[in-house]
């Protein structure tokens, strides 16, 4: 016979319903904080709502839509017990996608899977995503936050989103408007932002070093300078698209600038970009060193200091260069489009 036990509950499971709703209690005031007027209704439904009555000053209005993660940076996050800037990560990866295309980012939502439900912590996440959606103009309209014990470690957590854009049909940017003669320009990363981290990470746990360790050439430790977030280009670019001098943009992200810059260049042209015209930032020849890297193998995992390119027509780029820098941004002339035919990047010479 059977011995008598007691109930089961979904806590016994792992999962804590009360803790979700802490969770909630405490991101609704960050959320808040991301609203645009379009947005209807507040955190706690079912679904986001966003008004699309916005839509009909547009003659033509294509949306645009990007998904995406933060990759394993979540787990420097962790280990540092540092989770209000990885929110800025998520979001620079989704809204800087859209903005390529010249689309203004509306809204966005997200999805956090985690071990274990500490409401602070989400809190916390939630919060810097708010944040960053507030400094790329979008509203989070909703998200889903998902505990999964068993498949998560307690403090373990991913996150992931979508975001939804529109921009004018006749204003779309992209390989249909390059043309031999446009300039590259080159807007600086604030650091690794939100990829090359697998191989970031296998380098730091080859040589032994850890995230508390205080690396002179960086002016701090080392996992402040991986923590650092990504940079949202999206309000300056959505002006720059916004101006008429740009073309096409290139957010930079896995693969390296080349590989990305390839995906807006048409095979009728060519693009050669110089080295010469700056100097990566020291976390990047850090990696190298440490790693033993091949120069090839950098670029074309990491940024190398340019978190995103704007091709400008040539009579554009001093209105462009100053537009970007009033926003805020370093930026400088690295390339130029030729008129050689077959749609290939090139780095020349050496980083300064």
């Amino acid at each position: 016979m059977m011995q008598a036990r007691r109930p089961l509950s979904y806590a016994d499971a792992g999962v804590s319903i009360a803790a979700g709703n802490q969770a909630v209690a405490l991101m609704k005031t960050w959320v808040e904080h991301a609203r645009r007027p379009e947005v209807v209704g507040g955190v706690g439904g079912f679904v986001g709502l966003f008004d699309a009555t916005a839509l009909t000053r547009y003659r033509r209005p294509l949306l645009a839509t990007s998904a995406d993660g933060v990759g394993s940076k979540v787990a420097i996050a962790q280990v540092m017990d540092v989770h209000t800037t990885i929110g800025f990560d998520l979001v620079g990866m989704l809204v800087d996608d859209l903005v390529v295309c010249g689309a203004e980012p509306l809204f966005l939502t997200d999805y956090i899977a985690c071990g274990r439900v500490v409401p602070e912590r989400i809190a916390g996440i939630v919060e810097g995503i708010a944040r960053a959606c507030v400094a790329a103009g979008c509203a989070l309209i909703g998200g889903e936050t998902a505990e999964h014990p068993g498949l998560l470690e307690p403090d373990e957590y991913d996150l992931a989103g979508a975001t939804t854009g529109v921009v004018e049909a006749s204003e779309l940017l992209g390989p249909q408007q390059v043309r031999a003669g446009d300039v590259v320009i080159a807007m600086a990363s604030s650091g690794l932002h939100s990829n090359g981290f697998s191989l970031v990470r296998r380098v730091i746990r080859d040589v032994g070093w850890s995230v508390e360790r205080t690396v002179p050439e960086l002016g701090r430790t080392l996992g402040e300078e991986l923590l650092e977030p990504t940079r949202i280009y999206a309000r300056p670019c959505l002006a720059l698209a916004r101006s008429g001098a740009a073309s096409a943009m290139a957010h930079v992200t896995g693969g390296g600038f080349a590989a990305n810059l390839a995906r807006v260049v048409p095979s009728s042209v060519s693009v050669r970009v110089d080295r010469a015209t700056w100097r990566p930032p020291p976390i990047f020849h850090l990696v190298g060193e440490l790693g033993q890297l091949e120069g090839d193998e950098l670029e074309a995992t990491l940024n190398m200091g340019v978190g995103m390119a704007a091709l400008v027509r040539p009579d554009q780029v001093e209105t462009a260069l100053h537009l970007l820098r009033t926003e805020g941004l370093s930026v400088w002339v690295c390339g130029e489009v030729s008129a050689d035919p077959g749609g290939s990047v090139r780095l020349h010479g050496r980083y300064a």
